[in-house]
């Protein structure tokens, strides 16, 4: 049973088949890009619940912007950058507001990528009912 549709961008290889495959073992449909322009892209083709982005790809703010993006679309899923940075370091202020997951923490990145997957889905609850009622 898959849980929720979820897409990886890291342009590190081995940080994205290690992720995609503790993703995947753990229930989600898991699409990966290796690039800011490829994430873009699968946004615009499908649909996710969650997008999970390192913050450098080929640029220092690449992530930020394929998060940006992410939340421009209409089914907005939640998003959150994946670091290994500590949050003080300038990676994470630089990410401002972004939800910030270390992926070396593997039950607390479950735990953190259910957790937005659930707000995700309780916020379109919610917007769905105040649709209705009014």
């Amino acid at each position: 049973m898959e849980l929720a549709r979820v897409l990886l961008v890291d342009d590190d290889p081995t940080s994205r088949l290690t992720l995609q495959t503790v993703l995947k073992a753990s229930g989600y449909r898991v699409d990966t890009a290796a690039s800011a322009s490829e994430a873009v892209r699968k946004l615009e083709e499908d649909e996710y619940e969650l997008v999970l982005s390192d913050l450098s790809l080929e640029s220092p703010e690449a992530g930020l912007k394929v998060l940006a993006h992410a939340r421009n679309t209409a089914y907005r899923p939640a998003t959150a950058i994946i670091t290994s940075y500590h949050s003080g370091s300038d990676a994470a202020r630089r990410a401002g507001r972004a939800v910030l997951i270390e992926p070396q923490d593997i039950p607390g990145l479950l735990t953190k990528v259910a957790e937005l997957i659930s707000e995700r889905a309780s916020r379109r609850l919610h917007r769905e009912l105040r649709q209705l009622a009014g």
